[in-house]
């Protein structure tokens, strides 16, 4: 799964193996990462776990990526448990290259960018300095569950970590053994989290359930639930009607107003407006619609949405807000330096190891065991035919004494 992000001039691209970062204001050559060419971890440590145990090689895909709140530091980490720290100016370079406990689902720099904090699949959160790009990682805080999603309240007070179980969590960071509140209410896994910088108390969750939830997240009280339209055309007869279109990213605006929703396998982006007049809400609005299946999608500092799609031809689009309704631009010079360098590397950026759902795996998965029961109870019943039922007591009494009256009764 291909994932975009747009901080300062950069417009930074991960999928698969490779990481593509576009100067999108000046003519300059893209910087391109291969993870397959990065440090090896070393000879003596290789594939093994804390424990010893061997554990599997990975294909270095890049699992997730992050900048930091001034665009200067870009971090990502692969399959292969590297977390690969790069500075982005004055040009980019590769800092520092350490290795992680697990494999990583999501990092987030701390508003001082001090710290890059690292989420890995088993419940984990490490804290990796960026002033001393050699140090190991410092274990935060756990969960019992895998984490799917994590961010840092702007003040850097708060880490809000959501997992498979439901569960958000809000801990105190520089003391993460204490809990300030969970937000609670989702049916499914939480698969993604943003909190909106013009209002750095509330946050928005979305889910496998297919909702989004708006918290204040310091008292853990949920403001408002939207329920999602399923964003898949009319189901035609050959068609799984029993997949789930998960919640894969929620984005919003730098001025807090305008709330981009994309989900999986989606021809379609839902737009709300974030308000606070008289009361915090999200108020749907109207949505875009997409030539292609979408990626990935995410805001840059003017406010204007890039949407990554599934297509060679438009591999990428660029909307602006103006007359209360997002258009389309299609002149744009940042645009333009995006698509040539996008389409003529699409071999690059097209993922042929991608699955089509990369949050299938993650849902419940219920198991009626009474019908089973029951099932199996009436094809004894139908290979005994003629045979009178009997309780149990009378059966262990027939049974004890070997003598069996008239209707299967024992005798005494």
């Amino acid at each position: 799964m291909a994932s975009l992000a747009v901080c300062g001039e950069s417009l930074a691209l991960c999928s698969g193996k490779h990481l593509i970062a576009i100067h999108i204001t000046q003519d300059r050559e893209p910087f391109l990462f291969d993870c397959s060419e990065a440090e090896q971890k070393p000879k003596e440590n290789d594939n093994k776990s804390e424990d010893g145990a061997s554990e599997e090689k990975g294909s270095d895909r890049i699992l997730a990526f992050a900048f930091s709140q001034s665009g200067s530091l870009l971090a990502l980490t692969d399959d292969n448990k590297r977390l690969v720290l790069f500075r982005t100016e004055p040009s980019w370079e590769c800092v520092s290259t350490r290795w992680v406990v697990r494999r990583c689902t999501s990092l987030h720099f701390t508003s001082t960018e001090d710290q890059v904090l690292v989420a890995d699949k088993s419940g984990d959160v490490y804290s990796f300095s960026v002033s001393e790009p050699q140090k190991p990682g410092e274990l935060k805080l756990g969960h019992l569950s895998m984490l799917l999603a994590m961010v840092v309240s702007p003040d850097d007070k708060y880490v809000i970590t959501a997992d498979r179980d439901e569960k958000i969590r809000v801990s105190i960071l520089r003391s993460p053994h204490n809990i300030q509140a969970f937000c609670l209410g989702h049916c499914e896994f939480v698969s993604c989290l943003s909190i909106p910088l013009a209002h750095p108390h509330w946050l928005l969750s979305g889910s496998g359930d297919g909702t989004v939830k708006l918290w204040e997240y310091e008292s853990g009280r949920r403001l408002q639930s939207c329920d999602l339209e399923d964003p898949r055309p009319t189901q035609s007869p050959d068609t799984d009607t029993d997949q789930r279109c998960a919640v894969c990213r929620i984005a919003v605006s730098p001025d807090g107003h305008h709330v981009a929703v994309l989900r999986e396998r989606a021809r379609s982006v839902q737009m709300f407006r974030l308000e606070n007049v008289p009361e915090a809400r999200l108020t749907p609005a109207e949505g875009l619609t997409l030539p292609h299946c979408a990626w990935d999608l995410t805001f840059d500092p003017r406010g204007r949405l890039w949407v990554l799609l599934q297509s060679q031809e438009s591999p990428v689009l660029l909307y602006s807000h103006t007359r209360a309704c997002w258009e389309l631009c299609a002149e744009d010079l940042a645009l333009g330096r995006a698509l040539e360098v996008l389409q003529s590397r699409w071999e690059t950026v097209r993922d042929p190891g991608v699955v089509e759902s990369r949050f299938q795996h993650l849902y419940k998965v219920t198991f009626d065991n009474m019908a089973s029961y029951l099932q199996r109870k009436q094809e004894r019943i139908e290979k005994r035919p003629g045979q009178l039922p009997q309780s149990n007591g009378a059966g262990k009494r027939a049974k004890r004494t070997g003598r069996v009256g008239p209707a299967g009764q024992a005798t005494s």
